[in-house]
C-alpha cells in the first residue's frame, strides 16, 4: 500500500493538536515532557543554553521554554508552510537539510515516520550534526503502532518500520540513554555502561 500523502494544513493541526478529542498532545503533555528533559539534562549534567526543534507543530515546547527557561535560545522549525506562518517557525525539511551549528538540545517528535526511507536516514544524519549534547527523539515503530499507540488519534500516514531501521542509523551518531533521550557518541567516556543502553549492549557482546 502506498503511503498516505499528508497535507500539513489547518485541518491537520486542528485535528492532532487543537481538538481535545483527537489531539495527540496538548499543553499539559508537552509541559510534562519538557520538565522531564530539563531534569534529565541537569542530572547528567548538561546545561541547556540552546534548543532546536524539528517539527514544532503548534509550538508547545517552544512556548514552555519561553515561559520557564526564557534565557534559552530556541529555534523552532517545521516543514509545513502553514505552521511556519501560523505559529512562527522557521521553514525546514529535515530530510533534505539541517540548521547550521550545534545546539545543546535537539527535539524531534513524531517526524521521522512521515518521511520515506531515504529521507528518514538523512534526517538522522542531520540530527546527529545538530545535536551538541542531547537529542530528544520520539519515533513510532511498527510495534508501537500495533501495540502502544491509540489508533483513534494516530495518523494513518505514519510509515511502519521495525525499530532496527532507526537504531542502526542512530547508533552511528548517538548513545541511547533511554526514555527517548540520546547523547552524542563523544559523551561515551563520561558514562557508565548501564547509563547507556548502547554501551551496555557493547559490553555484553564483548564478554560473550
Amino acid at each position: 500500500m502506498a503511503p498516505v500523502k499528508v497535507a500539513f494544513d489547518a485541518d491537520y493541526y486542528r485535528r492532532f493538536y487543537e481538538s481535545r478529542r483527537t489531539r495527540v498532545q496538548g499543553p499539559a503533555d508537552a509541559a510534562r515532557l519538557c520538565r522531564f528533559v530539563v531534569a534529565a539534562a541537569a542530572a547528567l549534567p548538561v546545561e541547556i543554553g540552546s534548543v532546536a526543534e524539528v517539527g514544532a507543530g503548534v509550538g508547545l515546547w517552544r512556548d514552555w521554554f519561553a515561559r520557564h527557561r526564557a534565557a534559552v535560545r530556541y529555534v523552532s522549525t517545521d516543514v509545513s508552510a502553514f505552521a511556519c506562518k501560523q505559529y512562527g517557525h522557521r521553514r525546514l525539511d529535515i530530510g533534505a537539510a539541517r540548521l547550521r551549528g550545534r545546539f545543546d538540545l535537539v527535539v524531534c517528535q513524531g517526524v521521522l515516520p512521515y518521511l520515506d526511507d531515504e529521507a528518514a536516514l538523512r534526517a538522522i544524519d542531520h540530527l546527529g550534526a545538530m545535536a551538541g549534547q542531547l537529542l530528544y527523539l520520539e519515533c513510532q515503530t511498527t510495534r508501537d503502532l500495533d501495540e502502544v499507540c491509540d489508533p483513534a488519534v494516530s495518523d494513518p500516514a505514519l510509515r511502519r518500520r521495525p525499530v532496527a531501521f532507526y537504531l542502526e542509523r542512530l547508533e552511528r551518531h548517538f548513545l541511547q540513554l533511554g526514555m527517548n533521550l540520546w547523547a552524542p557518541k563523544s559523551a561515551e567516556d563520561g558514562l557508565y555502561d548501564l547509563e547507556s543502553g548502547t554501551l551496555a549492549h557493547r559490553a555484553g557482546r564483548s564478554r560473550a
